[in-house]
């Protein structure tokens, strides 16, 4: 029997965050495609609009007027997912396995820039910086409010990821109640610092401002010790890593960490360490426009404390009574769905749907491809000057 190799053989890797495997397919690579295919998305837009409901100074659709804003602007969605007040108490259920739980709530769109035609791709560090002071602003002013829970900042690029209008932009919603997914990986968090309480594995890693086992801590510094030529990290700056995580699903997936110290949200960030998010942020989209040289379709999500932390604990607190929130780490989410050009994007579907999500190609190679693309963005190397 042949030996074991994980860039051939089929395997499955597991995720500690949400506790589900992924099935790896390496050999699948080869396998001939006659699917469906995806137009690109035009990088050529003009900068401004005059047809875009975000375009500063004209009409949105629900009827209210951008004003003429030079930077980042935000409003509260003219169609809400969310309403701000919910009845209750809620209906009776009719019967234990159809409960209803009312959930109230805001949702926010922050506009990137008022150009029409950028992306964080195509921005300046400082343009980024100001997106991440922004999302500080509203995550601390919405965190804060009677009722909210949880405050979920996140970005959908791209038309095939279902963004309605080109012009960069983002939301910010903000539930009464942790939604599923977050809730899943705060679980794991916790559990991952209980069991490993007195663990020496763990014990390096401690941060002395955090003094328990981390699981993201941990993980970032393991991928840290990996040979950089075959393992999954792809940027590293002075505070911030971006890498491939062992278990992505997506065929690019990345996460954002940082890894000099256990950090719970945005608000916890010191200047220099939002300089160096921007920069990653910037040289990780840039990174992805070039693979393919398109404009990257993707979903973007922050992960990180669910509200604002508003005072201290008090006294001694035995670790298993601490909220699952204290044991948050800051993490940012990229999942693109492009799979083997600009054109054809990966479906979760059938085994997918019904047992657990498949990849192909393995973090590491995906890795790599990343790791090869520049960092000067491809529409900048075609219209540099040549000597």
């Amino acid at each position: 029997m042949a030996e074991f190799d994980p860039t051939v053989h089929p395997h499955r890797r597991f995720n500690p965050l949400t506790q589900e495997y992924v099935l790896v397919s390496p050999h699948r690579t080869k396998r001939p495609w006659q699917g469906q295919t995806e137009p690109p998305q035009s990088a050529d837009l003009p900068k401004y609009d005059d047809k875009c409901y975000l375009c500063p100074g004209n009409a949105r659709s629900g009827g209210h007027q951008n004003p003429s804003y030079t930077s980042t602007y935000v409003f509260s969605n003219d169609f809400a997912a969310l309403l701000p007040d919910a009845p209750a108490p809620p209906p009776t259920p009719l019967h234990p396995l159809m409960t209803v739980e009312p959930v109230s709530g805001a949702c926010d769109v922050i506009i990137f820039h008022p150009r029409h035609d950028l992306t964080i791709a195509r921005m300046s560090k400082e343009d980024v910086k100001q997106i991440i002071n922004e999302w500080v602003r509203i995550y601390e002013q919405r965190g804060r409010q009677d009722g909210i829970e949880y405050v979920q900042i996140f970005e959908n690029k791209g038309a095939m990821m279902g963004c309605s209008n080109p012009h960069p932009h983002g939301q910010v919603w903000s539930l009464s109640t942790i939604p599923s997914i977050p809730s899943s990986e705060l679980r794991s968090l916790k559990a991952y610092a209980l069991k490993n309480q007195s663990s020496e594995v763990s014990s390096a890693s401690v941060d002395a401002a955090f003094p328990l086992p981390c699981l993201l801590c941990d993980y970032v510094r393991a991928e840290l010790a990996q040979p950089v030529d075959t393992g999954r990290i792809v940027i590293q700056n002075e505070h911030f890593v971006v890498l491939v995580p062992w278990w992505a699903i997506w065929p690019f997936e990345v996460l954002v960490l940082p890894y000099k110290r256990h950090v719970d949200s945005l608000s916890s960030l010191d200047d220099e360490e939002k300089e160096a998010l921007a920069d990653i942020l910037c040289k990780t989209t840039r990174r992805y426009d070039n693979l393919f040289q398109c404009s990257f379709a993707y979903s973007m999500g922050v992960h990180q404390r669910p509200v604002p932390k508003t005072k201290p604990n008090e006294g001694d607190i035995e670790l298993d009574q601490l909220p699952e929130s204290e044991f948050a780490h800051l993490h940012i989410h990229f999942e693109p769905p492009l799979l083997r050009s600009a054109t054809v994007k990966k479906f979760l579907v059938g085994f997918e749907l019904m047992a657990e999500p498949q990849r192909d190609l393995t973090a590491e190679q995906a890795a790599a491809r990343l790791r090869a693309c520049s960092e000067t963005h491809y529409l900048d190397e075609q219209t540099a000057p040549t000597s």
